[in-house]
């Protein structure tokens, strides 16, 4: 028998976010979200290392933090370490690395040792929605500064600080997403991570360096984290396993120096990240990780070629984007005629999701003709058909875009 209602409603905070709605499945065209290629995800090499290290250490699952301590299981810290000294040029130990829940647990968690409402962040303009609404329910001011093809532009920071500054405001952190920008999979220069570090640090601001797409470059070759280039504690660096392995294992990674860090572990009150996801994929990644990412960056590639020709077929000139070089997400935009959020809503209806491009915006009346589709999880065939019945429902409800010449004969 079911237990009866009750009545919850006076007893809500006033500041909660719209109620959930139950799940009823994922739509039949599923273009939202960071999901990844399922076929990419290595089942059998992780069942594999999970029997190994399962047998070799599943004793040490009986202590909080496998004996490792609060940061983590240190073979995967160790990795990550590694990882990054060869890949991304940052120096850090693997004292210096802290194992999240998913590099969301990484935001919050530095949010919680440096804003308080009524405090201001720099945010890229165009930029990761989970960010923006993370710091938004925390009652802190959001600038958005411009965003180019190069990254963030140095000049637009820089008015911003001036404004700030005579106002007397200074900016807890500049967020960034240097590499493989989200939404746009842009990748800053490396004449502009210098600029931007050089203005940053003559007016003492911290920067937030979210790379958690920075594995995905499609040829491999990622530049150098601006961590890296700092070689100091003035950047706070975050990255995931989400993208290059598998969005549900939930591992994420913190990277800050021990006065920080400190003050970050003692709020991480949970007992510990995901225990067996740790010591599982510092398993794998010791042997597979290099080979897998080759074999996912090139099915990756494969997808989103699919995409573009799709959208130029169905699209033509109506669809505006640029090829990323890496990544799972294509930024489109569309004539001023379309309200994308008023398309979302309307291709949900008929099975398709998208996400609009107010959501990736600080400004949201900026992204009404953008939005963002994910190209990794469905397969080739899939992406076809969404995209055209995308542009059906964009013609039923705007008028556009016309329709292919084939369509026509």
């Amino acid at each position: 028998m079911a237990p009866l209602p009750f009545d919850y409603d006076d007893l809500l905070r006033s500041d909660l976010p719209p109620a959930a709605a139950p799940w009823s499945g994922f739509p039949r065209y599923n273009f939202v979200g960071g999901h990844n290629d399922p076929d990419s995800v290595p089942v059998d090499d992780l069942v594999a290392a999970a029997t190994r290290v399962i047998g070799r250490e599943g004793r040490s699952l009986a202590t909080y933090g496998l004996s490792s301590g609060a940061l983590g299981y240190r073979p995967l810290r160790e990795f990550i370490a590694a990882k990054l000294a060869r890949d991304a040029g940052i120096e850090c130990s693997a004292d210096e690395v802290l194992i999240t829940s998913g590099s969301l647990q990484g935001l919050d968690l530095v949010n919680q040792v440096l804003l308080a409402p009524g405090d201001t962040v720099i945010m890229e303009h165009m930029t990761y929605g989970g960010a923006i609404t993370r710091v938004k329910r925390l009652g802190v001011n959001v600038v958005g500064v411009a965003l180019d093809h190069d990254g963030v532009v140095i000049e637009a920071l820089e008015a911003i600080l001036d404004d700030l500054a005579s106002r007397g405001i200074r900016p807890k952190y500049l967020y960034t997403i240097p590499t493989v920008q989200n939404p746009t999979a842009t990748v800053m220069s490396k004449g502009r991570r210098e600029a931007l570090l050089a203005l940053t640090t003559a007016r003492g601001v911290p920067i937030f360096e979210d790379e958690c797409y920075a594995d995905l470059v499609w040829d491999g070759e990622r530049p150098q984290a601006l961590r890296g280039m700092a070689g100091d504690d003035r950047v706070i660096h975050i990255g995931s396993f989400s993208k290059s392995i598998a969005p549900a294992l939930r591992l994420g990674y913190l990277v800050a120096g021990w006065p920080l860090m400190s003050r970050i572990l003692s709020i991480k009150n949970d007992g510990g990240s995901g225990a067996l996801e740790q010591m599982i994929v510092a398993e794998y990644c010791r042997e597979h990780f290099d080979a897998h990412l080759t074999l996912l960056r090139s099915r990756l590639r494969a997808k989103l070629d699919a995409l573009m020709t799709a959208l130029r077929e169905q699209f033509g000139d109506s669809a505006e984007f640029e090829a990323p070089p890496g990544g799972i997400f294509l930024w489109v935009k569309l004539p001023a005629a379309v309200d994308t959020l008023r398309l979302t809503q309307a291709a949900l209806q008929a099975g398709i999701a998208i996400n609009p491009g107010a959501e990736w915006m600080t400004d949201a009346t900026e992204g009404r003709r953008r939005f963002r589709v994910c190209f990794a999880h469905p397969p080739v065939p899939m992406i076809r058909e969404g995209v055209a019945a995308l542009a059906e429902v964009c013609r039923r409800e705007f008028g556009m875009p016309p329709r292919p010449a084939a369509i026509h004969r």
